[in-house]
């Protein structure tokens, strides 16, 4: 069996790091990734999805990017369910980054760095 997936799009907003009681560093962002077809409309539809890096990945993704980076993440899907009142479920789905390849720079950090 295979879980794997490439997804390549934009950062949609700074990405916010936290360190869980244990210690351990992670980084949740959202990824606009665009369709590769149109629609009905000859448009390209959006689809907005959330990563989750962890530990070292964290840090890098967090260090080198910002709102507006393109990135290349391949990861595998991972889900699990809510329990709601009532006996409801809501099912919920995230990728989990297990490598990062940037395809753009943050111009904003790097000009940062060159101040310094």
């Amino acid at each position: 069996m295979l879980n794997q997936l490439v997804l390549v799009g934009r950062i949609t907003h700074e990405p916010e790091p936290l360190i869980l009681e244990d210690g351990k560093k992670v980084l949740k962002f959202q990824l606009a990734v665009q369709r590769s077809f149109k629609n009905y409309n000859g448009e390209y539809d959006t689809d907005f999805i959330s990563v989750t890096a962890w530990e070292g990945l964290a840090s890098t993704v967090k260090s080198y990017t910002s709102k507006g980076v393109m990135l290349a993440v391949k990861g595998r899907i991972q889900s699990w369910q809510y329990k709601l009142p009532d006996d409801k479920k809501l099912g919920m789905i995230e990728v989990i980054a297990e490598k990062i390849t940037f395809l753009s720079s943050s111009k904003q950090k790097l000009e940062k760095e060159l101040e310094e």
